[in-house]
């Protein structure tokens, strides 16, 4: 992972490869499955895998938008493995988790964005492992409503779209997205199932100001969105956008005040904060 700037003294990460990592690493292996812990670089994986979770990431491993931010793999895609459900399915139950999350790469060659995938996940998890939480990290589905319908009738327990940057980064940032339509899926899921969790995160140190990062927290909760996490951006590579500055923990600290005074049910903000990062924590009641 390369960065512009010297990271921090609180970004230490300790590498280690336990009992817990290695299985995760041969099921997944077994199972032909992604996380995007694997596929984003996340710095919390050896943290996460040792501790026995993992983020699963479907509609394979490569994705159709080019955001300049993000490490996974870029392409026009492939074919759908409607299989695919049911292994991620299995390994949740193999893992014994009470909380999961599953994402995806965003397909813009799939008619419905790949909803329906994400569906039967959600109907396997429930099958194999009635007793765990789901969370859907989810695309934008190109703006469908039919999509995300689709998605919001499975009933996850928690709904996720992530906004990622402020609104005049989008260009740079998410040259393929869009603010107010990603802003316009956290409204419509709230009032598609009211009483489903809607969450959605930021990456900070994109060269944004801490004026827009408090106009776009406030555009985010005007939605109706319940919960916010906010984490460092890192750089994936030299070819992925500079890091303009590290936040500190107490900057992180106090955008979480914030929050929580602007209406928010919970902030999650730290510089390793990641969307999935604990998440059972503070959204399934699961201990750590």
């Amino acid at each position: 992972m390369s960065n512009s700037l010297r990271l921090p003294p609180w970004f230490k990460v300790r590498i280690r490869r336990g009992e817990r990592f290695s299985y995760i690493e041969s099921l997944l292996r077994d199972l032909s499955l992604h996380t995007v812990c694997e596929g984003a670089g996340c710095p919390n994986i050896w943290e996460c895998w040792n501790r026995g979770t993992a983020t699963f990431m479907i509609l394979g491993d490569v994705c159709t938008r080019n955001c300049n931010f993000c490490g996974v793999t870029k392409g026009r895609g492939g074919g759908v493995d409607r299989d695919e459900a049911l292994r991620v399915a299995r390994a949740v139950k193999a893992l014994g988790l009470r909380y999961v999350v599953i994402t995806s790469v965003t397909r813009d060659d799939l008619e419905d964005g790949g909803a329906g995938i994400f569906a039967l996940t959600v109907e396997g998890i429930r099958r194999l492992s009635p007793g765990c939480k789901v969370e859907l990290l989810i695309p934008d589905f190109g703006g469908s409503e039919e999509a995300l319908k689709r998605v919001v009738e499975a009933c996850p327990d928690v709904l996720g779209h992530n906004l990622e940057t402020v609104r005049r980064l989008y260009p740079l940032v998410r040259p393929m997205a869009d603010y107010d339509r990603s802003l316009r899926l956290l409204r419509e899921a709230k009032a598609m199932k009211g009483e489903m969790t809607v969450k959605s995160s930021l990456i900070l140190g994109l060269g944004e100001g801490k004026e827009e990062v408090i106009e776009t927290m406030m555009d985010i909760r005007e939605t109706g969105c319940d919960i916010l996490t906010l984490g460092q951006y890192l750089r994936p590579s030299r070819t992925h956008l500079p890091v303009r500055r590290f936040y500190s923990p107490g900057e992180f600290e106090e955008l979480a005040r914030m929050g929580l005074e602007m209406g928010f049910s919970h902030v999650e903000a730290g510089p390793k904060v990641r969307s999935s990062y604990q998440a059972e924590t503070y959204c399934g009641g699961v201990d750590a």
